[in-house]
């Protein structure tokens, strides 16, 4: 829909004011003017705000999983490629190159800037693009140019979505091979049954075992810091490769090297996305400090005492996490590196279900059935296509690959994608969100756009051996997500020229009416203002209307939440009908039933056991000529029909729910 959303007839919300003095939009999504106008939901900051230990144990388990686990084989990577000769100035040097990358990557960007930038208390790619797209909406082709990135982005994170489970996991599991070289047969069975437990559970939801994730991360994180001290005190040195002298030197002296293992030295900084996307669930300030209390310290003395067993013992460089432990110790480790990469697992998993709702929301997927797995927390949801996708793709990947070295090669072109799309995106919302000078905004992104870049480059390198696996499954998705978007725009305009003016059809039909019969009846329309195709199939075969008639559009923003005082704008059309539009966040939970309670205070009396449903069932049919290619067209055609019933997603009772099917060429 091109130009402003919002009719110039007088609409009141819920407590009689104008509603167009509520809402002012272009385009399909609204863009606010008032910032109480979309509350945040963000349950636990607002309602666990005195409790910031309580937060804060919670962001360890849930934010800081992914990157907790990068000690298993960060270190062990860019020593084990063989790039850099093994020498005591060169651990020092990539020792340096580590603490670094966690201070200007996790620290600076992150945790300092990019935390800044929330949507009404939310983060994440999606939340970003929504920022950045709003700030320059008044540049139609820079926010296409950006929308389009964006989606990319969020496209990778299903690459990333697969590997890091698939790594994770086996890079724990792979500890039973410095236990014993017997079980080296058992990793990767091992693996694909603690996989396939993971994501069989997921069906429960994690209200049970989420409460444990906190605690046992915690744990993990003192286990890191205890083995990383106990090897620091025999070399204590090494804690001088904090100087960035070190780093500096080694990069001068190995500019070729240097730029080959930045995509090793990236995986101690994955799941650093993960700060951002869970702004919502914790809020700032426990984010943060997590991260400087609890988490960056033990990473660091962690690093460092592998750094300082490798001084001692250089042939402990083919694992040298697990070989800081006494042989006692081996097998308990294992035990909790196994618990803490499910927990990281977890989490990503988690992280998939909500972003594929949001994208679903926000009109680049067609709609998939939608559990929920609490009955407090909306925010738990559990949907099995995306789970049991994600599953047959990560065992494709472990059964692929068969190591950890070998997915480390995989790892790291998603996610340095991911990490400069966020550096591009800030910079447009700092600028044209936040009005700062051009100047500020250069200085405040800049570095960590050469810093990303960097990064980005280096992994390129590995793209034939394992770097395409990830792209390969972003770019799917992401061809999904565009076709998608694109066949919903030529739907719609196919609707709009065969399309009836909804106030003329009824001044006509209202000329010599139809039976009148008792209850209520719900028609959902694309758009509001037009006649749907279900009520005219029910006035030509049933030749009847119901007492009182509600055209619901359903409305979505590029906004996280919009609450329940703001949901409906209702316009009376006479005859006892009325336009409903229903406004939702890309965060909020559709139940339209529960939205149109609120319509009984405003003279229509909606009682559910009289209320009807009329859904528009349309298959498409594509057509050669205009439009998409003939088989994009027909990937159109199959997602359309393959997407779960509308009255799933909008949450209808079953028993009240009537469809009616038409055609339609694209």
């Amino acid at each position: 829909m091109a130009g402003p959303c919002w009719r110039q007839t007088r609409r009141l919300g819920q407590n009689g004011e104008p509603f167009d003095k509520l809402f002012i939009g272009h385009g399909r999504f609204g863009q606010h003017s008032n910032p109480f106008l979309f509350p945040r939901r963000a349950a636990f900051v607002t309602s666990q705000k005195s409790s910031l230990a309580v937060l804060t144990v919670g962001a360890i388990g849930v934010v800081y999983g992914d990157i907790g686990t990068s000690v298993l084989y960060a270190m062990k990577e860019v020593f084990g490629s063989g790039h850099v000769p093994f020498t005591p100035d060169n651990v020092y040097g990539i020792l340096s190159i580590f603490f670094w990358t966690l201070t200007v990557i996790v620290s600076l960007k992150y945790v300092t800037l990019v935390l800044r930038a929330d949507n009404h208390g939310e983060g994440g790619l999606i939340a970003m693009l929504a920022l950045a797209s709003t700030a320059v909406q008044d540049r139609p082709q820079l926010r296409r140019v950006l929308l389009l990135v964006g989606i990319f982005g969020t496209s990778l994170f299903y690459g990333d979505g697969v590997i890091t489970p698939a790594i994770s996991v086996l890079s724990a599991v792979e500890g039973l091979e410095v236990i014993s070289p017997t079980f080296t047969r058992a990793v990767i069975p091992v693996t694909l049954v603690i996989l396939f437990i993971l994501f069989a559970v997921q069906k429960h939801g994690t209200a049970g075992i989420g409460k444990f994730f906190g605690p046992i991360t915690i744990v993990w994180f003192a286990v890191l810091a205890i083995l990383g001290v106990s090897q620091i005190v025999t070399h204590p040195e090494i804690l001088l490769a904090i100087n960035p002298y070190y780093a500096l030197t080694f990069m001068w002296n190995n500019p070729g090297t240097t730029f080959i293992i930045l995509g090793a030295v990236v995986l101690c900084v994955t799941g650093a996305e993960a700060l951002y996307a869970d702004l919502g669930h914790f809020g700032k300030k426990p984010i943060r400090l997590a991260w400087f209390s609890v988490v960056m310290p033990s990473l660091v003395l962690n690093y460092f005492g592998q750094g300082a067993l490798l001084l001692s013992n250089p042939e402990a460089v083919k694992n040298p996490f697990y070989l800081m432990a006494p042989d006692w110790a081996l097998i308990p480790l294992v035990g909790l590196a196994t618990l803490a990469t499910v927990i990281a697992s977890q989490a990503l998993i988690t992280g998939a279900f909500s972003v594929t709702k949001q994208a679903i929301q926000m009109g680049y997927l067609p709609r998939l059935r939608i559990e929920h797995t609490s009955v407090r927390d909306t925010g738990q949801i559990y949907m099995p296509f995306v789970n049991w996708g994600l599953f047959v793709t990560i065992v494709l990947a472990v059964v692929m690959f068969r190591s950890s070295s070998n997915l480390a090669a995989a790892y790291g072109i998603a996610v340095c994608t991911d990490m400069l799309i966020t550096t591009v995106l800030t910079f447009y919302v700092i600028r044209y969100g936040w009005k700062y000078p051009l100047w500020l905004c250069i200085a405040a992104t800049s570095v960590f756009f050469a810093v990303d870049f960097a990064f980005f480059a280096s992994n390129l390198m590995k793209l034939f051996a394992g770097g395409w696996f990830p792209l390969v499954i972003g770019g799917a998705v992401f061809t999904l997500m565009i076709t998608w978007k694109e066949g919903r725009r030529l739907l719609n305009e196919k609707l709009r020229v065969d399309a009836i003016d909804l106030p003329s059809f009824l001044d006509a039909v209202f000329v010599s009416p139809p039976q009148r019969v008792e209850g209520t009846a719900v028609f959902m329309t694309a758009e509001p203002g037009i006649v749907p195709n279900a009520m005219l199939h029910n006035l030509k075969h049933n030749k009847v209307l119901h007492e009182q008639n509600l055209f619901v559009t359903v409305v979505n923003h590029e906004v996280p939440w919009i609450g329940m005082d703001k949901r409906l704008q209702v316009e009376s059309l006479g005859h006892d009908c009325w336009q409903v539009n229903v406004h939702y966040g890309f965060k909020n939970d559709l139940d339209l039933p529960r939205a149109l309670q609120q319509i009984k205070n405003r003279g229509c009396q909606l009682e559910p056991m009289t209320t009807s449903y009329f859904l528009s069932r349309d298959t498409v049919i594509p057509t050669i000529g205009t439009g998409m290619s003939q088989w994009r067209e027909k990937l159109f055609a199959q997602m359309h029909h393959n997407a779960s019933g509308a009255a799933d997603f909008l949450n209808l009772p079953n028993n009240s729910v009537v469809e009616l099917g038409s055609k339609i060429e694209i």
